[in-house]
């Protein structure tokens, strides 16, 4: 049976692991369930050999939480599985967060200890969304930085995603949404077109040429159809013959050819010169074939108008995940609105945080671009004016979405936030990042930031 959440769309109050609610038994058992609390998500280190990270995700959070509600239905499962007792359950029967969310902008750039998101209510509100947090933060994000690097690679030539059938049905949605976020320009999944107003591109796979008595059937067939704009798959028996009939078919206003087998570059520059001596010399040459950034990079000199990236950007080029964490950070000692918060830091070798809500900037010099990552404790009563750019944004406000731009305007922030960035941080040789809010620079807004 399909569950739904009173709103009439899917719950997503089970997509979480088992711990969250014996947490959260146990905490509305002694009473630490009600006190105010601070989470914040951030990662220790980017992927080995990156050197910036793209916040993706952040909207899908906010649809998620809204989302999260559980019905009688499961409920009445986790009572009868002795996943909670009687008190949780009927805690659950009427959870709704009704607490406040800053994050990063979406599309933002990010570092190690940058507080990507910041959750506050009560610990019962917050800790159960660790893991629905983290699942879509640490997937968007992890394709969207290999898109920008993508991006960065194609040097302002068109990037098609078209990974669907290489992962899950629902995260290829969301790669293609956070693909275009980075900036590539369409996809093929026609969901992420529909939900999230991605363009969708396609015309045809070599099955289509194989249903035909012969190749110059299935390009006659499909111009007839589609017009001479189209694009048609060269390489199913003979690239140069298939460019050959290609042409034959739409003309020399033929829109492009697409190649996806063999040494790219090398077919590509035989493409172009066939093309034009066919007279087809506006004709477009698009390459596929499991790209990654360095691959695009290497075709930096032939003929390639498209890139189509599939296998490897959903899997984040190699890094699949973001590597965020979800950490508590303070916690009242007394339930109430007004009870003090006291700053929580976890010490363990390799793995410890630093207690406080955080605020962070980002410095910039004189032509705009960046200089320091500055992430300093929030205290109340610090001033707002900080030095830099502020990086957080409020998203929600007692339960209800203050913040939620369409993917067009994600676009437009990450291409801003990227800009700020040098050549160092955008090489795709492997290295560090640059800029880090390392926990021993964290200070205090109100005097030095060391």
């Amino acid at each position: 049976m399909t569950t739904r959440t009173r709103r009439g769309v899917p719950s997503t109050a089970l997509l979480t692991d088992h711990y969250e609610l014996t947490m959260l038994r146990a905490a509305l058992a002694d009473g630490t369930a009600h006190h105010r609390a601070v989470f914040e998500v951030f990662t220790r280190r980017l992927p080995e050999g990156r050197r910036y990270g793209v916040v993706a995700g952040l909207g899908r959070v906010v649809e998620a939480v809204a989302d999260f509600r559980f019905d009688d239905d499961q409920v009445a499962w986790l009572r009868a599985t002795g996943v909670v007792d009687d008190r949780t359950a009927n805690h659950l029967a009427t959870y709704a967060f009704t607490g406040s969310i800053d994050a990063y902008r979406e599309g933002e750039v990010y570092f190690p200890h940058s507080p990507v998101l910041t959750v506050r209510g009560t610990f019962a509100q917050c800790v159960v969304l660790e893991t629905l947090i983290l699942s879509i933060l640490n997937h968007d994000s992890a394709v969207a930085s290999a898109a920008a690097r993508m991006v960065t690679a194609a040097r302002g030539r068109t990037l098609l995603e078209m990974g669907s059938r290489r992962t899950h049905e629902h995260a290829a949605v969301a790669a293609a949404r956070a693909a275009y976020i980075a900036g590539f320009d369409a996809t093929s999944n026609l969901d992420a077109g529909f939900r999230y107003a991605v363009p969708t591109r396609g015309t045809s796979a070599h099955a289509f040429t194989l249903a035909h008595v012969d190749e110059p059937a299935a390009f006659v067939s499909q111009v007839a159809t589609l017009g001479a704009g189209t694009s048609l798959l060269v390489d199913t028996y003979d690239t140069a013959q298939g460019i050959r009939n290609a042409v034959a078919a739409a003309g020399t206003h033929l829109g492009a050819v697409r190649i996806d087998s063999g040494d790219l570059a090398d077919e590509a520059r035989r493409a172009r010169a066939l093309l034009d001596s066919l007279g087809a010399t506006s004709t477009r040459i698009a390459v596929t074939s499991d790209l990654d950034e360095h691959a695009i990079a290497a075709l930096a000199d032939a003929p390639v108008d498209t890139y189509g990236a599939g296998t490897r950007l959903v899997g984040g080029s190699g890094h699949p995940t973001a590597g965020m964490v979800y950490k508590l950070v303070a916690i009242a000692d007394a339930p109430g609105p007004h009870a003090p918060l006291r700053p929580v830091e976890k010490t363990a070798a390799g793995k410890g945080s630093m207690g406080g809500r955080k605020i962070a900037y980002r410095a910039l010099d004189d032509q705009g671009g960046a200089t320091r990552e500055i992430v300093v404790r929030h205290l109340p009563g610090a001033p707002g004016a900080g030095p830099g750019r502020a990086l957080q944004t409020a998203v929600v406000r007692d339960g209800h979405v203050v913040h939620d731009p369409g993917p067009a305007e994600i676009r437009v922030h990450h291409r801003a936030a990227k800009a700020e960035l040098t050549a160092t941080d955008l090489d795709l040789a492997p290295g560090t990042p640059r800029l880090t809010a390392d926990p021993t620079d964290i200070g205090n807004l109100m005097g030095a930031t060391a």
